[in-house]
């Protein structure tokens, strides 16, 4: 702080407060000093010239100070010499009230402010109020060049002193110049970034046109146009799918899936259809879209992949009807306790809002790695708040427990959960304990997990029909390092049905001729597995000998 500033602004109350606080004996050498900080140097000059606006203070009679911004573009507050600034005061709101206030106490504060840089200039000093009679040469030279409206007065600043402010506490923000200056260099570089993008399609085009240049997929009787694709988090995009017509789309019930087309490329380069099922996220009241939500799994079977890759914007899919493995208890009145991990949020989500429009109570409890990858959090939070959004981020060391869960719920409450398959043995194992394995649901978004030891087919036999002919002939089916039986057999130009995936459907479960199975599903019943059926998409065997139907 300057010496001048410090003989204003330090007053003998504001001195004595200073005593009090332990402050004092750091100012006490202003004083002393000779750096009076009175005149206005050059960096000074500059920094008032680049300002578009600053805050002024006048004090009326009655001793109240009255704050107001005055703006204008970059430079209107001109600095006329070392002692001396000065703009234009154009017609406004005619209160007068600075004006006035000068009439009586010609002091003024003003407090120019540099938010992208977290710099302000503080001065004070007398003001002397001229109109265009009196002096037109000096209000010509505070007259706009773009701007002709009648000056009513010229403001002409005295300064008595002035300090710069330290930066703490000061919130950066920037003007639509600051922000394009900042961003033009990162267009720039997007620009080369696309444009070399678009010379490797090209280049790749000519080699080999890839999936993505596909316009339809599939063979299901849904035909849907993908009407808008969104970016949730770094790895989770969403899909809104329409009717060709834009009519409306079949109704659904919160659980509801959707199986959609994807082309898998095998080892040995060919493109291969197949199809992934996905949850229906979008509210279940809409009848003009449904919305899928994919995360992009790099170690996964490739589904996920081909989504990302080969869905653009207005592609057709011919995908199956909707179905629904999942769905809400249609007979039940109780309290709803909902549980979500990771991408597991996209059917419960939907049943969140299914019970919101019902009146229904419930509580949804989201586990994530973080905010940043938790898929619809931000609209989740905005449509139920914190009473019925309960939140887990593993990075803010947050934990979901759900035997804590289940001990707070009434008896009654009835149990939805999806999401990994350790989450969900978790709520089932909770659920058990306190005897409420009755009222627990749950749908998964992976297969389960392979224990220690089981076995891993490096081959397999598959029986199936001779195309145009009787009887069946047999296939030899190769089946690489953690690849699903179903990944295989699809891999090797079978036929096969599928479904979710993940154990949980028993839509790709087919029979076993021969060989020792290991059973990694949850959907087939101790009768089923007796009698020789397995799902190919989780589970494996020995010396397998499989019939296609």
């Amino acid at each position: 702080m300057s010496r001048a500033y410090s003989d204003i602004a330090f007053t003998p109350t504001v001195r004595a407060m200073q005593t009090r606080m332990g402050s004092r004996a750091a100012y006490a050498p202003l004083d002393h000093t000779d750096d009076r900080r009175d005149r206005l140097g050059e960096r000074e000059a500059e920094f008032i010239h680049a300002r578009d606006g600053f805050y002024q203070a006048t004090v009326s009679e009655t001793g109240w100070p009255y704050v107001q911004f005055r703006g204008g573009p970059a430079g209107f507050l001109k600095v006329l010499d070392e002692k001396t600034l000065g703009f234009a005061d154009f017609r406004g709101n005619v209160q007068y009230i600075s004006v006035g206030n000068l009439q009586g106490n010609d002091r003024i504060s003003i407090i120019l402010m540099d938010y992208a840089n977290q710099r302000r200039l503080k001065i004070l000093g007398r003001v002397h109020l001229v109109s265009e009679a009196e002096d037109p040469a000096l209000i010509a030279r505070l007259e706009l060049p773009h701007y002709r409206a009648p000056v009513e007065r010229g403001f002409i600043i005295t300064v008595e002193a002035y300090d710069w402010n330290c930066p703490k506490h000061i919130t950066p923000r920037y003007t639509e110049a600051e922000v394009e200056e900042a961003v033009t260099p990162l267009r720039e570089a997007l620009e080369k970034a696309r444009a070399e993008l678009q010379a490797l399609k090209s280049k790749a085009a000519d080699a080999a046109p890839p999936p993505a240049t596909a316009q339809t997929l599939g063979q299901g009787p849904l035909a849907l146009r993908i009407s808008a694709v969104r970016q949730l988090t770094p790895r989770v995009r969403a899909y809104e799918l329409r009717a060709l017509d834009g009519g409306e789309l079949p109704p659904v019930q919160a659980g509801a899936h959707l199986d959609v087309p994807v082309l898998l490329r095998s080892p040995d380069g060919r493109l291969l259809p197949s199809q992934r099922r996905y949850s229906i996220s979008s509210n279940p009241r809409r009848r003009d879209a449904y919305e899928i939500a994919v995360l992009r799994e790099e170690q996964g079977s490739g589904g996920s992949l081909a989504v990302h890759e080969q869905y653009q914007l207005d592609m057709t899919l011919h995908c199956a009807l909707p179905g629904n493995d999942f769905s809400l208890r249609a007979d039940s009145q109780a309290p709803v306790l909902l549980i979500a991990g990771g991408i597991g949020i996209t059917p419960i989500k939907a049943m969140a809002q299914q019970l919101q429009a019902a009146g229904r109570r419930f509580v949804l409890h989201y586990a994530m790695r973080s905010a940043r990858e938790a898929a619809y959090l931000d609209r989740l939070q905005r449509e139920f708040g914190s009473a019925q959004l309960k939140r887990y981020a593993a990075d803010q060391y947050e934990r979901l427990d759900p035997a804590a869960l289940i001990a707070a719920a009434t008896p009654d409450t009835e149990i939805y959960v999806c999401g990994p398959a350790r989450l969900i043995e978790a709520v089932r194992a909770a659920a058990g304990a306190a005897g409420m394995a009755g009222q627990f649901h749950a749908e998964r978004f992976s297969a389960v997990e392979q224990a220690a030891g089981a076995l891993q087919p490096s081959r397999i036999t598959v029986h199936r029909r001779r195309v145009g002919q009787n009887g069946t002939e047999a296939v030899d089916v190769p089946v690489a390092a953690g690849q699903s039986l179903l990944d295989a057999v699809e891999a090797a130009g079978l036929p096969a049905q599928s479904g979710c995936r993940a154990g949980s459907c028993g839509q790709c479960a087919v029979q076993v001729l021969s060989g020792r199975p290991e059973h990694r599903d949850s959907a087939l019943s101790p009768a089923e597995r007796a009698a020789g059926r397995l799902c190919l998409c989780v589970s494996g065997g020995e010396d397998l000998v499989l019939a296609l139907a």
